[in-house]
C-alpha cells in the first residue's frame, strides 16, 4: 500500500519515465489502467483521478497529445463502466460472498449513494473514488434500463474525463503547480476521497444507534 502511495503521489515522474522508455505503448496501458478502475469492482483503488491531472500536465508541456487522451480514455471509462453494469446485472451480490471476499461495505455505501441521486449517481460517481467502481455494477443489480445507463454513462466519463485533462493541462502550467505537485496530488486524492470518508462516517454513525 505504501509503495502505490508513492507511485500515485509521483506518478508525474513515472510517467515521464515511461514515456521515455515506451513511446506510444504507454497509452494502451493507461487505457488498461482506468478500463480495470471503472470496469472491476476487485480494483477500486487504482489512480484515476491523479493519474489523468498528470497526463493533463504533460499534455501541456508537449510530451502528450490531448487529441489521443480525451478519445481514448473516455473510450475506457465508458467501456469500463458497461462491463461493470453487466457484471453487476448478471451476478449481483454473488460477487461479494465466498472466495471473492470483496467488501460488503463498499456495496452498502453505494447502494445508499445510488438510492439518494438515482441514475445521476453514475455521473456524480465519476468523481469519487471507490464509489465510482460500484455504481455501475450496483446500477446493474437495479436493472436500471440499459439505454438510461448508457446516457448517464457517457455523459459522466465526459465530464470526468475531460475535466480533469484540461485541469491539468491548464493549472500545470501554473510555477506554484509545478514546484509542489506532489502535495497538490494528494489535496486532489484527499478531497475525491472526503465524499466517501464522510458517507462511511455517517452509516457507522448509524449503525451504532
Amino acid at each position: 500500500m505504501l509503495h502505490l502511495l508513492q507511485v500515485v503521489l509521483h506518478f508525474d515522474q513515472w510517467l515521464a519515465l515511461f514515456l521515455r522508455e515506451y513511446g506510444a505503448w504507454v497509452y494502451l496501458g493507461l487505457f488498461l489502467i482506468l478500463f480495470a478502475e471503472t470496469g472491476l469492482v476487485i480494483m477500486p483503488v487504482l489512480p484515476g483521478d491523479s493519474m489523468l491531472f498528470v497526463c493533463g500536465t504533460l499534455a501541456g508541456a508537449g510530451h502528450m497529445s490531448l487529441a489521443i487522451l480525451i478519445p481514448l480514455l473516455v473510450s475506457a471509462a465508458v467501456l469500463g463502466d458497461a462491463l461493470n453494469y453487466s457484471l453487476g446485472r448478471r451476478f449481483g451480490p454473488h460477487l461479494f460472498s465466498g472466495r471473492w471476499r470483496l467488501q460488503p461495505g463498499h456495496l452498502a455505501m453505494t447502494e445508499a449513494f445510488y438510492r439518494k441521486h438515482g441514475g445521476k449517481a453514475i455521473i456524480i460517481g465519476r468523481f469519487l473514488p471507490i464509489i465510482r467502481t460500484f455504481v455501475p455494477f450496483v446500477a446493474g443489480i437495479a436493472r436500471l434500463p440499459w439505454a438510461r445507463f448508457t446516457s448517464f454513462n457517457v455523459v459522466g466519463a465526459v465530464l470526468w474525463i475531460v475535466g480533469l485533462l484540461l485541469a491539468g493541462f491548464f493549472l500545470g502550467s501554473l510555477p506554484w503547480v509545478k514546484a509542489y505537485l506532489t502535495p497538490f496530488l494528494l489535496l486532489i486524492i484527499l478531497i475525491s476521497l472526503l465524499p466517501a470518508i464522510i458517507a462511511w462516517l455517517q452509516n457507522r454513525r448509524r449503525a451504532s444507534v
